[in-house]
């Protein structure tokens, strides 16, 4: 279900004032009418149900009015996802951010790898991370995701690999982590398909994906994640997919094999 995303909280009396371009998604994406029912996540990350009390068309602005917090069913066993994207051209992570996001992935870390084109890794200035975050919200608000999903600065392959063995001792070791890097070509040492072993396991807490860009991944950089990020290979007996379609189709049987969908 569709939700409204806010950097701010209610006031004292449980109203929280819209307006701007949160004005025009209420009233001419969602054309929302008084008395109408909006799920919002505030700044303090939780989700509400409120009513539309008032809308002021000439000063453009609604206000709302909070019904209390939506008690969601019981999650015992989170499980964060986190996407390490070889950089492909920027209208492709475009997309790649916008289906990871919609796909409940908690971090996307773009990859500087050896097959990223010098132009695609340079557009990733301060500007392009700031539309990549305007991406994030809105997938978030169409889709409704509760996960508060982060587009960070881009790293090296070495970088990506830090960062992954920190999140395995973040989560408690490697029983409580699991990862998997996508290759286009079949790795005998590895697996087709993904799997952590018995299936869903009760420990996991933290995943990670890796996944190629227009070139792939190159045969020195798969040793290197297999070897020193101990990574799972994972190659799908299927059609050659295009980076941007790996990306979610990676996401998708990774999230079926753990979660079970």
């Amino acid at each position: 279900m569709r939700q409204l995303i806010l950097q701010k909280n209610q006031d004292k009396n449980g109203l929280v004032l819209v307006e701007g371009k949160d004005f025009h998604y209420l009233r001419q994406v969602l054309r929302v009418k008084v008395g109408d029912m909006v799920n919002l996540r505030l700044a303090d990350g939780l989700p509400y149900d409120s009513t539309v009390c008032k809308i002021d068309d000439s000063g453009k602005k609604i206000t709302l009015q909070l019904c209390g917090v939506v008690r969601g069913p019981h999650q015992p066993h989170e499980i964060q996802f986190t996407l390490f994207q070889f950089i492909p051209k920027p209208q492709k992570l475009e997309l790649i951010v916008r289906q990871a996001t919609e796909c409940g992935v908690k971090n996307i870390i773009p990859v500087i790898s050896e097959y990223a084109q010098k132009g695609s890794v340079e557009a990733l200035s301060g500007k392009k991370i700031e539309r990549l975050e305007r991406i994030v919200r809105e997938a978030r608000q169409q889709s409704g995701s509760p996960v508060d999903t982060k587009v960070f600065k881009p790293v090296t392959v070495e970088q990506a690999i830090e960062i992954w063995n920190k999140m395995k001792e973040e989560a408690g070791g490697e029983e409580n982590a699991a990862g998997f890097v996508l290759s286009e070509r079949a790795v005998e040492s590895g697996p087709s398909t993904p799997s952590t072993g018995s299936g869903t396991e009760e420990g996991t807490s933290t995943v990670c994906i890796f996944c190629g860009n227009e070139g792939g991944i190159s045969p020195d950089e798969l040793e290197l994640l297999t070897k020193k990020a101990l990574l799972q290979p994972v190659h799908f007996s299927v059609n050659i997919l295009r980076c941007e379609t790996a990306a979610l189709y990676g996401i998708a049987a990774v999230q079926t094999a753990i979660l079970g969908f």
